[in-house]
């Protein structure tokens, strides 16, 4: 069954415009299988880069690769398309010859100036991550549910992730077994090869450390003493787990460099599942950290500009939201508080927000007034409706 993608709407306004749309995300996210069902109605090809035969001659003679693959057809897929050599001045010769093509990629390097600088206004990039807790829902044909059941669905999702084909299996242990297999692919494939990475084992160390410490203050000179790698390595290994969707870094928030000096960034999971798979823990309890970075990964998914807000007396709100020149306090808590905590209410003080969002695992959803702050309690599928 396929599960409708939250970026539709987007995509098929965006395709009106565009000669080429780039849908990038990580491996297994559902990039092919969203395109080819948008497909379904128009004469069309389909190229994975991953054939050698297909990936030559687009490298060799374009000409040839055109006559061979393009020409006749209505869209072209392009699947992984930054393997191959000189792709950006190879793609804008195809656009503007007329042709309309779809591509992919598992890694921001068709993000690069290299591609991307021959692309200029003929290319919109759309970001695919695994399935929201809505496309989860949506899998689990869940459209209404109590709170038990909620948290049950809420529980897995946040345990196991949103990679399309772990969701739609039930087997615990097979779902352990494919997670393990897409980050063996995700480590070998997408990160060492595409960035030139030798030391598998040092990346795998990293990677770790990180899996155990999510959501913490990142020190690279802490991180480059406790596992002995240099600090250049390690900038390395943070920008290609970064841009093969592994990883994504939160920069703090601040106005009052007197007030909030570090500079230092946060680092989450895009997919929890992923995180657990390679720190080898999954609780059947809820934990504070995990739940943190699960909320974060939902937040991404919504395409949002989130920070953190952190003050030299230690006054710290998890996310901070700047849209629309709005400010948006979001407090992560594993159970619903009675009262608005200390940090929250520092934050409203110093910036007078119109309103800020307190997200649980548990809870009841209300409302209530500070300081002419509207605070709203809410669990992670109801904090869509406010943002």
């Amino acid at each position: 069954m396929y599960i409708q993608r939250e970026i539709k709407e987007k995509f098929e306004k965006l395709d009106t415009v565009y000669p080429v749309l780039a849908v990038v995300g990580a491996r297994q996210s559902g990039k092919t299988t969203f395109l080819k069902e948008q497909l379904k109605k128009l004469k069309s090809s389909y190229l994975l880069f991953d054939d050698p035969d297909i990936r030559n001659l687009f490298e060799e003679d374009i000409k040839k690769f055109e006559k061979q693959y393009i020409e006749g057809y209505e869209i072209t897929i392009l699947d992984e398309v930054q393997y191959c050599k000189d792709a950006g001045r190879k793609l804008k010769y195809l656009a503007d010859t007329g042709k309309k093509l779809w591509i992919t990629s598992s890694s921001e390097f068709i993000l690069s100036k290299e591609v991307l600088s021959y692309l200029v206004g003929r290319v919109s990039i759309i970001k695919l991550y695994p399935f929201s807790i809505k496309e989860f829902l949506d899998s689990k044909d869940q459209k209404a549910f109590t709170n038990e059941v909620f948290e049950r669905n809420l529980w897995e999702h946040m345990t196991y992730g949103g990679y399309p084909k772990i969701v739609t299996v039930e087997d615990i242990e097979l779902k352990k077994s494919i997670l393990k297999d897409l980050y063996d692919t995700m480590v070998l494939k997408d990160i060492a090869r595409t960035f030139s990475i030798e030391d598998i084992k040092s990346l795998e160390e990293f990677t770790r450390y990180l899996s155990l410490n999510i959501g913490g203050l990142v020190s690279y000179e802490n991180i480059s003493r406790d596992i002995k790698i240099s600090f250049q390595t390690l900038k390395k290994y943070l920008d290609a787990m970064e841009k093969s969707y592994l990883i994504a870094r939160v920069q703090p928030f601040f106005n009052n460099k007197t007030k909030e000096i570090t500079k230092q960034p946060k680092i989450y999971f895009i997919d929890t599942g992923m995180r657990n798979i390679i720190s080898k823990s999954f609780d059947t309890e809820p934990e504070g950290r995990l739940f943190e970075n699960y909320v974060f990964s939902e937040l991404i998914k919504l395409g949002l500009n989130i920070k953190y807000w952190r003050t030299k007396t230690k006054m710290e709100v998890d996310f901070i939201i700047e849209k629309d020149n709005e400010l948006i306090p979001i407090e992560v808590k594993l159970t619903s508080p009675d009262k608005i905590e200390r940090n929250l209410v520092s934050f409203i003080e110093s910036y007078k927000p119109k309103r800020a969002i307190i997200v649980s695992y548990k809870g009841e959803n209300k409302k209530m007034k500070f300081n002419d702050c509207e605070i709203i309690f809410t669990n992670v599928l109801d904090m869509r409706k406010y943002l």
